[in-house]
């Protein structure tokens, strides 16, 4: 569940959804350079989590699955759902004229699938079943990139309270209709992305990361960190491990060389200013080497990008990833 970060292929079903990546140069470095609705230049984190877990490639957007036959819409749900909407937020009125998918409204496709499934297993069988699967949310940065662009005059602390009771609300939804095992994504230093690099140099004359939004990307880490230790000592049988998206990225960001990375500024796709004046389409400037990239487009990140990040959530060490990471929340039945 979640954002344009794990959407693979959502928001092309939404007819009046202006948010959207179903062209090219999208999914160039995917198999056979099919655009799929990624935001990518291929496969994007919510692939990489779902191949360490044993799958070919992320679940199909449930949106995708209404469209078959209700046997063959069942047989694929025992196989999971991907329900991400690029633009979406934890708040509904995140991205109003957007025409996403929100959070709650992911949520209540889940409940859909739960009947189905009830329908083909048992209550019984069910419930033991999602008892044991596994459920990802990488969310919370088109709130914040909201919040800045309508000018709002509330309060930081104020702002940040109120997406995380929203995602108190979301996640207790969940847990009452099942869920016990929680991969959460916090958000990025969204103010660095090239789109946000760009406001900083039209805003205050300088290069470099915009900083009033890395500053509630980090307020948004700690107050969701509290929120989870509070719900696991409620919640019987909740179990969470929460990836540290600001840290991880923050870490190649001031280190590139490291991870190989030579550019962690420009966007790969796009046109104008650090590529970061128009989106990438088929008319966009396109860089040699995706490799060197950390972002393909003007908010997103790269295929290896998210390769990287994916391998981290999996198996990386507790400053990126805790109390456990994301292949212990699996092992743990």
């Amino acid at each position: 569940m979640g954002d344009s970060t794990a959407d693979v292929g959502t928001n092309t079903f939404l007819p009046q959804s202006t948010v959207r990546a179903n062209f090219l140069h999208n999914g160039i470095d995917f198999p056979k350079s099919r655009p799929t609705g990624r935001f990518s230049n291929g496969f994007n984190s919510a692939d990489f989590v779902s191949k360490l877990f044993g799958l070919k490639r992320s679940p199909p957007p449930f949106l995708f699955l209404t469209t078959l036959k209700t046997n063959h819409f069942r047989k694929h749900l025992l196989k999971g759902v991907n329900f991400a909407s690029a633009g979406a937020g934890l708040l509904d009125i995140t991205g109003p004229n957007l025409s996403v998918v929100p959070l709650s409204k992911q949520i209540s496709q889940f409940s859909t699938v739960k009947e189905n499934l009830i329908a083909l297993l048992s209550l019984t069988a069910t419930e033991t079943m999602l008892s044991k699967s596994l459920f990802f949310i990488s969310i919370g940065s088109n709130d914040i990139f909201g919040y800045f662009m309508s000018k709002s005059t509330m309060p930081k602390d104020q702002f940040i309270s109120l997406l995380i009771s929203s995602y108190s609300d979301h996640i207790t939804n969940l847990y009452r209709l099942g869920a016990r095992k929680f991969g959460i994504i916090s958000v990025p230093p969204i103010g660095c992305c090239p789109s946000q690099r760009l406001v900083q140099k039209l805003i205050n004359g300088v290069n470099g990361c915009f900083e009033p939004e890395n500053d509630f990307a980090l307020s948004f880490h700690s107050a969701l960190n509290n929120l989870l230790l509070n719900i696991s000592s409620q919640l019987s049988g909740f179990k969470y491990s929460l990836g540290d998206g600001y840290r991880m990225t923050i870490d190649v960001i001031n280190n590139p060389h490291a991870s190989g990375f030579e550019n962690v500024e420009s966007a790969c796709c796009g046109h104008g200013f650090i590529n970061a004046q128009g989106p990438c389409n088929s008319t966009a400037s396109l860089c040699a080497d995706r490799r060197k990239y950390l972002f393909w487009d003007m908010f997103h990140p790269t295929m290896k990008a998210a390769y990287m990040a994916a391998q981290t959530l999996y198996n990386g060490p507790p400053q990126y990833v805790s109390p456990i990471n994301f292949s212990q929340l699996a092992e743990d039945n």
